[in-house]
Order: structure tokens, then C-alpha cells, then sequence
């Protein structure tokens, strides 16, 4: 059974930085393609950042590029997503998720893509 678990969600200032961690357990998240998405309220999910199997690529939405990084931990079995000059407009859950084994492997950022997901982090970010 598939459990990703979200953590590092907090408080911080406008031009702070974070670091969020979704952890894996049955499922190896090196080999396959992941993704961070964002939810605020009153807003649909949007898909950030994506990787793509074997950590070969990456893609980011415009709203983040330059200012977030997606990556994983082989050895953690840990996908992260650190996040730089951080402004208010970034405050939302944030939640990974993971592409099922069985449809190969994207760089999409639709959630139709992604099979799991996580239960998500809160992440608020004051001016």
C-alpha cells in the first residue's frame, strides 16, 4: 500500500525560505515520477513541480521557477521541494503525489496524472 506523508509546512516571512519532505513507503519514489501540487483557498490544485522517473528532469509551473527546486532522497526514500524567496501569494496546502508505475512516466503538472497523493502541509507566508 501506497503512504506519502507531508512534512516542514510553517509560518514564515515574505523572502524566507522552506524546505517540505514527503515521505514514501511502498513505493520507491526514485524511480518514478512525482510531483508537488498547491491548493489556496478558494482555488483549484495547482501542480508546481514535477519529476520525472529516475530524477532524470524536472519541470516547474512559471509561479515557481527560479525560486523552488524539486528533488529526492534515494537512500530516504524522500521527496523534497525546497522553497526560496518565499511571498505571500505562496500560501497554500501543499500536498506530492506520485504517478502509479504502470502509466510510465511524466513531467505533467495535471493532477489527472497522479495516482496518490499525500494529506497535505500547510504552508503561510506574511508580508
Amino acid at each position: 500500500q501506497v503512504q506519502l506523508v507531508e512534512s516542514g509546512g510553517d509560518s514564515v516571512q515574505a523572502g524566507g525560505s522552506l524546505r517540505l519532505s514527503c515521505a514514501a513507503s511502498g513505493y520507491n519514489a526514485g524511480s518514478y515520477s512525482m510531483a508537488w501540487f498547491r491548493q489556496a483557498a478558494a482555488k483549484g490544485r495547482e501542480g508546481i513541480a514535477s519529476i520525472y522517473c529516475g530524477g532524470t528532469s524536472t519541470n516547474y509551473a512559471a509561479s515557481v521557477k527560479g525560486r523552488f527546486i524539486i528533488s529526492h532522497d534515494n537512500a530516504k526514500n524522500t521527496l523534497y521541494l525546497q522553497m526560496n524567496s518565499l511571498e505571500p501569494e505562496d500560501s497554500a496546502i501543499y500536498y506530492c503525489a506520485a504517478r502509479a508505475p504502470q502509466w510510465g512516466c511524466t513531467w505533467s503538472l495535471s493532477p489527472d496524472a497522479f495516482d496518490y497523493w499525500g494529506q497535505g502541509t500547510q504552508v503561510t507566508v506574511s508580508s
